[in-house]
């Protein structure tokens, strides 16, 4: 392992970052959705229960992946910072490229720029019986 530099922190507090504002959009997007269809549903505006399940079942779809994206992408910076398991962090990055394209390019960038810090014995498993 060599020196550390600052390429694997920078890409995990990115990762991080980016990671955190796509599960906070995930779970807005749930809450709101949630306030609107109540609203919709309301005395004064009322829509078919048919329509307004179907516009939570969208959005619903829409939110699950986005937070599944950012804990990934939060896992993935935190283990970047840790220096370990660089295919997971190299994952982090890649999944907080979606949203946030800035932040997943300059994420990637710096994790593979930084693969030669990450611990040998956590960035290379080998399956029992299969030799190189």
């Amino acid at each position: 392992m060599q020196n550390r530099t600052w390429k694997p922190t920078v890409a995990g507090i990115l990762s991080i970052v980016a990671g955190s504002l796509i599960v906070v959009s995930g779970l807005a997007l749930l809450a709101l959705g949630g306030t609107f269809i109540g609203a919709l549903s309301g005395p004064s505006l009322h829509v078919p229960p048919l329509v307004a399940s179907n516009i939570m079942s969208f959005l619903v779809i829409i939110a699950i992946p986005m937070i599944v994206l950012g804990a990934v992408s939060i896992v993935g910076g935190i283990f970047s910072l840790k220096r370990r398991l660089w295919g997971l962090a190299l994952a982090g990055a890649i999944c907080a490229l979606a949203p946030y394209l800035v932040l997943g390019i300059l994420a990637i960038i710096f994790v593979s720029l930084g693969k030669d810090e990450f611990s040998a014995s956590s960035s290379q498993t080998r399956l029992p019986g299969i030799q190189e």
